[in-house]
């Protein structure tokens, strides 16, 4: 019944920003290059490090190159994808390829990256061990319950040899995928979001970067394992409605986030949290 209520309670929270983010759109209606270059840009974005990103585009970056930004902070996986879908929002800045692929199939919306910006990299957290190889026999493990990030953290676990999954599984493993599980692990799947909070209640999650920054955890000497940068497809994305990707604010939005003073502010105050993928 906690959980069931915790959803719900975001499921208001989401449809509230929704409703937010259309009385703030500026003329998310127009399409392409017709788009007035003088109209604000709305973009959803999770508020870490997403939102702190483009808070410092706005503040350090935008105005000299002639762009306006609306930032507006959604704390789920779903309303930023709506929102550009229904032109609430004309941009969002959340999510990696792959999870969007996933709502695209499932949704039936049309909606594609831009520019790839940063690779958060997903960790195991715990306030009970301090290595995967202390997990006990029957310890729970709370993971993602959206289908890419599922499958991305028991790869994760996998890939330290905590599981093995069995062959072809790729981003959309489930733990029905799994054939090794030599502690018999239990695995709790919830809401992205929620998992921070979960650390209490189970022996260790596996979470995703924005949150892990945003429940104060230190991926780079908190985290008990750590995703690889190298050849991860992972990477975060600046996404639009298909069609919307020469809007001239669009194109000015990505090139200042694959700027040098972007890259900079990523390596200054993420120290390894968050990784530049330009």
């Amino acid at each position: 019944m906690r959980n069931v209520l915790k959803t719900t309670a975001l499921t208001a929270t989401a449809a509230g920003l929704a409703l937010t983010l259309a009385a703030c759109s500026s003329g998310s209606s127009d399409s392409g290059a017709s788009a007035d270059p003088n109209k604000a840009l709305v973009v959803a974005a999770s508020p870490t490090p997403h939102g702190q990103i483009l808070k410092y585009v706005k503040d350090n970056l935008a105005d000299k190159a002639g762009l306006k930004l609306d930032i507006k902070e959604v704390s789920d996986y779903v309303t930023p994808n709506t929102s550009v879908q229904d032109g609430s929002a004309d941009a969002n800045y959340f999510q990696h390829q792959p999870y969007l692929d996933d709502f695209n199939k499932k949704n039936g919306t049309n909606i594609v990256s831009v520019e790839t910006v940063h690779l958060e990299p997903l960790g195991v957290y715990s306030k009970k061990v301090k290595s995967v190889a202390e997990l006990k026999d029957g310890a729970q493990i709370a993971v993602p319950s959206d289908a890419t990030n599922e499958g991305r953290a028991l790869k994760l676990l996998a890939d330290n040899n905590v599981i093995t999954l069995k062959g072809g599984a790729g981003t959309t493993a489930t733990v029905q995928d799994i054939t090794g599980n030599p502690k018999n692990l239990k695995f709790k799947e919830l809401e992205a979001a929620q998992l921070p909070r979960s650390l209490d209640d189970v022996d260790a999650a596996v979470i995703n970067g924005n949150y892990a920054l945003g429940a104060n955890l230190k991926p780079a000497t908190d985290a008990l394992v750590l995703e690889k940068a190298e050849g991860n497809p992972y990477a975060n994305i600046l996404a639009v409605k298909k069609g919307h990707q020469d809007d001239p604010r669009v194109k000015k939005l990505a090139e200042l986030l694959h700027s040098p003073e972007v890259k900079k502010y990523i390596q200054d105050n993420f120290q390894g949290a968050v990784i530049p993928a330009f």
